[in-house]
């Protein structure tokens, strides 16, 4: 299967993170046709954008089928893709294992750090409980970003680096 980039978002605020204990933030997502990236700070208008020195989540990536499968639990078809505030869905990426790799999606480098651990704002983003569980070790991969560029919605090359 091809390496596919089917939504790119953004978001100026944080609904979720560092909000316990509170409501969530009423941030929305922004979709995009094409996401700049910039080398060891993120992506210009992001709310993670110089969120710290070397931040290991300058851009996070969640798979399609992961997107869907979550749908089926909440039995809710249209739930959007930006309800996981991940910055990009892909398909036909194996996103668990480039965890402690370099490697170039569409001819940007990238680190990948960690998984994007679901927490426990995903049963109430998704509206079902039980989505972070079924999330857990298929949250998506937080990124470094090492190289500045632009990527684009569509079929992209994936390389080791």
């Amino acid at each position: 299967m091809t390496p596919t980039l089917h939504h790119l978002f953004t978001s100026p605020g944080h609904n979720y993170f560092g909000h316990h204990g509170k409501p969530p933030g009423e941030h929305g997502m922004i979709e995009h046709e094409t996401l700049e990236l910039v080398a060891g700070r993120g992506i210009p208008g992001d709310r993670f954008f110089d969120w710290k020195d070397d931040y290991k989540g300058q851009i996070t990536f969640i798979d399609l089928a992961v997107v869907q499968a979550i749908r089926d639990h909440a039995e809710n078809p249209d739930l959007p893709a930006a309800a996981f505030r991940r910055n990009v869905i892909t398909e036909g990426i194996d996103l668990n294992t480039l965890i402690g790799r370099r490697f170039r999606l569409g001819g940007i480098l990238f680190e990948g750090t960690e998984e994007c651990r679901p927490c426990y704002w995903m049963d109430t983003a998704c509206g079902k409980p039980g989505t972070e569980a079924l999330m857990k070790g298929r949250g998506g991969l937080r990124c470094r970003i090492l190289e500045s560029g632009l990527i684009h919605r569509g079929p992209v090359t994936l390389e080791p680096a």
